[in-house]
């Protein structure tokens, strides 16, 4: 998901009453459900391709689920010692080391379970198992979710403010404006997630009625309207399009359109044992190949079906000149 996403649970997280087991709460959760995508540094060193190979993975697996809230605690009580004794500082609650831990442990969490909902997947065994995981339910950027948890945390600071102190002698688990939205986003996901996984298995139905027998489906979120679904149907040499509007009559339409993956040719086949070439096709989901054969220098586009059918794409697709003949 995107950075506003992540940031505004870790502070939904807060309102809901988990900043204050310690000192440093809320800035722990902040960064926290930001922290496995420290991995977006990769673009520094090698470009766009390396980043593919790298991104959702060392970061985001069992690993890093591990090492990263050790680490991430032992950063916040560095900064506690250098800086906590200053000024009005010195008059704050204490920083306790393992609820610092215990918010360090679920604000990264919360990154790599919100990662692995949309399209673009994770890989959770990472580094031991080099496979990417997909659930299909939300799109990478959504604004409904962002509307709900902007609504939550607003409204629980507000009632901090009309209730004067007496938030504080409640409860950190109790129901707040900011823990209702969470419960929502929660729901909102499942709900996403399910309704995903119906399409895709009515779509394989309708497809075998038909005489297909698909090698996978992939039914897509779209933004801001929940109710629509982009649909890839993989053969054995194309990729298949559709769509699903659970407004309409016949949910489930297919598109007029097909695009070969065209990967036995001997360009195709040179290209992708490129670096490259393997860095994009480890990455990719559903791979096609464009040649554009000349008698000197051929020119090889990869193509993810997943986001784009243009070969000039700029994401979701690399061009790959091969060497002159």
């Amino acid at each position: 998901m995107d950075p506003i996403c992540h940031t505004l649970v870790g502070a939904a997280l807060a309102e809901a009453g988990l900043k204050r087991r310690t000192r440093f709460g809320t800035a722990t959760l902040l960064i926290g459900a930001n922290l496995p995508d420290v991995d977006i540094l990769s673009y520094a060193f090698g470009g766009g391709l390396i980043a593919l190979s790298f991104r959702r993975g060392w970061t985001h697996g069992v690993l890093a689920l591990a090492v990263l809230p050790l680490l991430f605690t032992g950063l916040v009580l560095l900064w506690s010692r250098a800086f906590g004794g200053r000024g009005q500082a010195r008059h704050a609650p204490p920083v306790r080391t393992g609820q610092v831990a215990l918010l360090a442990a679920v604000s990264i969490l919360t990154h790599p379970l919100l990662d692995f909902m949309n399209t673009y997947g994770m890989r959770w065994l990472m580094p031991f198992v080099n496979r990417w995981y997909y659930a299909d339910a939300l799109f990478i950027v959504e604004p409904w979710i962002w509307a709900v948890l902007v609504m939550g945390i607003v409204l629980t600071r507000r009632g901090k403010r009309e209730g004067g102190t007496g938030e504080r002698r409640s409860p950190w688990w109790s129901l707040t404006p900011a823990t209702a939205a969470l419960l929502v986003v929660a729901a909102y996901a499942v709900v996403m997630l399910g309704a995903s996984q119906v399409a895709r298995r009515e779509i394989t139905r309708e497809l075998a009625a038909q005489g297909r027998a698909p090698v996978r489906v992939m039914v897509s979120p779209v933004p801001v309207n929940p109710l629509r679904r982009l649909v890839v149907i993989e053969d054995a040499d194309r990729y298949g399009f559709g769509t699903v509007n659970w407004l309409r009559r016949t949910a489930f339409a297919i598109e007029p359109y097909e695009v070969a993956k065209n990967a036995m040719a001997p360009e195709a086949v040179a290209a992708g044992q490129t670096p490259e070439g393997r860095a994009f096709l480890r990455w990719a989901r559903f791979p096609f190949f464009v040649v554009e054969a000349s008698r000197s220098n051929p020119v090889v586009h990869i193509v993810d079906a997943r986001y784009t059918v243009d070969p000039d794409a700029g994401f979701g697709a690399v061009t790959i000149a091969l060497p002159r003949r």
